[in-house]
């Protein structure tokens, strides 16, 4: 089955490219959720109007994903968790918890564009990439700072300022 793409599908093309897929994959997933056309001679036709949009899409979508670029780069995330003695997190964090984290500092950037091919399980600074754009990557600094058990015990035990009656 031949299909033209109306939005960029990753391993298979970009918007406006005429693809051939397995039927299936065409009829089960790509037209249903409006990735695609059907490749008629009518939608053909249409192709070129379609070019030219999206390549001017592109150019506001790219200049706007370097101007983002320019405002995420000083950024600095710190997350606080709890981890053992070796470093080692109980838990971790994940694009989502990166998303929520820049949704909060007025950011509103997709989980599925932070590039982290599996969460942060150990203290320490890293570098994430967030795919802004298909030519535009963004270098985000992500730092995970331990909050021991023992600090957390004597959270837990410290006093609360409140008097109980014997």
């Amino acid at each position: 089955m031949e299909v033209i793409l109306k939005e960029d599908v990753a391993n298979l093309g970009h918007r406006g490219d005429v693809v051939k897929v397995a039927d299936g994959y065409g009829r089960n997933f790509l037209l249903p959720r409006k990735l695609a056309l059907q490749a008629t001679l009518a939608n053909k036709a249409v192709i070129e109007q379609m070019k030219a949009a999206a390549a001017r899409r592109s150019a506001t979508e790219k200049a706007q994903a370097e101007e983002l670029v320019t405002k995420l780069e000083p950024v600095v995330l710190a997350f606080t968790r709890k981890s053992g003695e070796s470093g080692q997190l109980f838990g971790s964090v994940t694009s989502a918890d990166i998303a929520n984290e820049l949704a909060t500092k007025g950011f509103d950037i997709d989980r599925r564009k932070i590039q982290l091919n599996e969460p942060l399980k150990a203290l320490g600074n890293y570098d994430v990439a967030i795919k802004l754009h298909r030519e535009v990557t963004a270098k985000l600094k992500v730092r995970v700072i331990g909050e021991t058990m023992a600090e957390v015990e004597a959270a837990v035990a410290a006093p609360t300022g409140h008097a109980v009656a014997e």
